[in-house]
């Protein structure tokens, strides 16, 4: 609370050392004590399991002679859940802290609510100081309500930051829970944009397209180009596969016009001055000559 404070340099030099390792000792403490609470309730949902099966006259010969280091093993499934604990946590957290509050409203003069608020503060381990107990020079009762002060602080602080422990776990939980929850949502959407994407069909003749399928990614190519009725983006295969298709019409047109089809537009007299030619010269004086007009 910073109500006590060393005053020389040798005590906050102590402080410094003592703190590294009663800190962690503390800490320690604390979460044994979690496990050790989580042990007993496991115990005591097995033992209230075995004597239901006792009264149905069911229980087997295997559970009645289980003890020691097997009976410790077997609580092992008998562990209960987070919310449990968590429920059991609140419910000691407060009776605690109001059974203190009992306590140090007429000691220390305080109102009940103020009473809590320094329970809550003092168990949290914040420790504003605004509210501090076992201040005053003399009590009725002073050494028994000075030991209910220790015992109190000390039972409501392990309460209390078990509690904080397992609130965190639920917090975790719940995020991943709202991760994966958009996840699936992401994906989803996602699914249903491809399908839409999927169904969009490219302005064009239908000469002038190709299908593809998404299972298999097979293409089936038409006889001239290699546009996509999609509107997905064009994958590496497939644009191999456009390439390799306009290619092959290309090789195709070039011995068209290198071996036969230019000729008879060679032996023709000349259309607006462009000539025949062979290859791909023949096949832009072919194209030049269709879309010519004669003047």
């Amino acid at each position: 609370f910073g109500m006590t404070t060393p005053a020389t340099i040798a005590g906050k030099l102590f402080l410094i050392f003592y703190g590294l390792i009663g800190c962690a000792g503390t800490i320690l403490f604390f979460n044994l004590f979690l496990e050790r609470l989580i042990t007993i309730i496991a115990y005591i949902m097995k033992s209230c399991h075995e004597r239901q099966i006792r009264r149905n006259g069911t229980l087997t010969q295997d559970i009645q002679q289980a003890s020691g280091n097997a009976e410790v093993d077997s609580l092992a499934g008998w562990k209960p859940s987070v919310y449990y604990v968590m429920l059991i946590l609140c419910l000691a957290s407060l009776i605690i802290s109001c059974c203190a509050s009992a306590m140090y409203t007429p000691m220390e003069g305080w109102s009940y609510f103020e009473s809590l608020y320094f329970c809550f503060v003092a168990f949290s381990t914040i420790g504003f100081g605004d509210l501090v107990s076992s201040q005053n020079a003399q009590y009725e009762s002073q050494g028994l309500y000075r030991f209910g002060n220790f015992i109190f602080i000390l039972m409501g602080v392990c309460c209390i930051y078990s509690l904080f422990n397992v609130i965190s776990i639920v917090i975790k939980q719940s995020i991943n829970w709202i991760l994966k929850k958009l996840e699936w949502t992401c994906h989803r959407c996602q699914r249903k944009l491809f399908r839409s994407r999927r169904n969009v069909v490219v302005p064009g003749t239908a000469r002038n397209q190709r299908n593809i399928s998404i299972e298999s990614d097979g293409v089936m190519e038409s006889d001239t180009d290699g546009r996509r009725m999609s509107g997905e983006m064009i994958s590496m295969k497939d644009l191999l596969a456009s390439n390799k298709v306009s290619l092959a019409i290309m090789q195709k047109q070039l011995s068209d016009s290198a071996n036969g089809f230019p000729r008879q537009m060679n032996n023709a007299p000349r259309q607006n001055g462009f000539a025949g030619g062979v290859g791909a010269l023949g096949i832009m004086n072919n194209r030049l000559a269709e879309t010519s007009t004669d003047r």
